[in-house]
């Protein structure tokens, strides 16, 4: 099970205009990523993802040029069920001997960025070939599932006040959704803009349905302890990225001044920066995005860092299929995962890159059970949307 090949692709799929939606990140009118194919010798195949980020609104030539020119060479010849040890050899670099020796870390001066995002990649692909391998779906390789379905909220809401109760309802109509989640922050323009918009949520679906909010780090500290003022009465079940994430203390000045949870770490690369979260006690939910945080290696060691600090695990999964399916599995098998993100604006690097579909019902969506990560990624779709860079 040795590795023989390693390919990546910028992968850029266009969004039907009825179907765009417009955020601090602009209007996003294609769903990008970097997408890797890792194969044995064997003829075992992997998938993978790296994120460096949101939709269209940003490129991917350099993620990929990395993955398939520096990180590729250093993949060759490996034994692919090595994931750890290929892990901290990626991120130790030419120190990864001495690291392994010395038994701590060592990190290559570019530990963060790129660098993760593809080491992300090539982690998900790693445990997708292990888990083919053994005839085992990845949860049963990480300790087993908690449950065959676990509980998601729909994850969307850009709508002014007029229309927000109505985009969220039909979230909840399509999937059956008994938690939302809306985006607030800088594309409002103003706070109490978001805030009337929240109300007007609230208002439209009634004490029974949880509402999620999401400012994207767009607030300072002084904007998000108003928001969290002016909505207190809305009960929201979490305040996501309320300030950007270098500013930690100022996430936890903004917890400590609301009852509201606080969830961030989609913006965060390794356990090392969550390690900092939970220790100035700036969140209450760990958010890590295994195509950017260190894959699903490093997801599962944040998820027992959440556990171990008795908060919540909520992994980022606004993403393609890969990334996506890596959150199910390390959700079913973390004791501290509660619910899963599935994305109702258009999502085509989920829906259309795989065979199969991925459907929600009853606000709950399936583990997979087929080995490795349990879905078959169509290499035709695939090749049609490659992007040059």
């Amino acid at each position: 099970m040795r590795i023989k090949t390693v390919q990546a692709w910028w992968v850029s799929i266009p969004i039907e205009a009825a179907r765009q939606h417009r955020s601090d990140f602009g209007t996003l009118t294609t769903f990008d990523a970097a997408i890797l194919r890792i194969e044995t010798d064997d003829g075992l195949v992997g998938w993978g993802e790296g994120k460096n980020a949101a939709g269209s609104a940003g490129t991917y030539a350099a993620l990929v040029h990395l993955l398939n020119h520096e990180v590729a060479p250093l993949l060759i010849g490996r034994q692919a069920g090595d994931i750890t040890a290929i892990w901290e050899m990626l991120y130790n670099g030419v120190r990864a001997g001495s690291a392994a020796k010395a038994g701590h870390a060592m990190p290559s001066l570019a530990r963060r960025g790129l660098t993760v995002a593809a080491i992300s990649a090539v982690d998900i692909a790693l445990w997708d070939i292990l888990g083919k391998h053994l005839g085992q779906p990845v949860w049963q390789l990480l300790g087993g599932r908690k449950a065959d379905r676990l509980p998601a909220y729909a994850s969307g809401g850009w709508a002014d006040a007029a229309n927000i109760g109505a985009q969220l309802q039909g979230y909840i109509d399509l999937g059956g959704f008994k938690a939302v989640k809306m985006r607030v922050g800088s594309m409002d323009q103003a706070v109490h803009v978001s805030a009337e918009r929240v109300r007007a949520a609230r208002a439209a679906l009634g004490p029974g349905v949880e509402i999620m909010v999401d400012a994207h780090g767009t607030y300072t500290v002084a904007e998000a302890k108003r928001f969290a003022h002016l909505t207190a009465d809305c009960d929201l079940a979490w305040f996501e990225e309320p300030v950007i994430a270098d500013d930690k203390p100022g996430m936890a000045e903004v917890r400590a001044a609301t009852t509201v949870p606080i969830a961030t770490g989609e913006s965060e690369a390794t356990r090392f920066a969550f390690r900092d979260l939970a220790m100035l006690r700036a969140c209450d939910i760990f958010q890590p995005d295994p195509a950017f945080c260190g894959g699903i290696t490093e997801t599962m060691r944040i998820a027992a860092l959440a556990s171990a600090f008795n908060l919540r695990f909520a992994p980022h999964l606004w993403a393609g299929a890969p990334c996506f399916f890596a959150g199910l599995h390390c959700c079913a098998a973390s004791p501290a995962s509660f619910t899963i993100e599935y994305s109702c604006g258009a999502n085509p690097m989920i829906h259309d890159l795989i065979e199969g579909s991925v459907a929600a019902a009853d606000g709950m969506v399936a583990i997979p059970d087929g080995p490795g990560l349990g879905f078959a990624l169509s290499e035709r779709f695939l090749a049609a949307h490659v992007k040059s860079g």
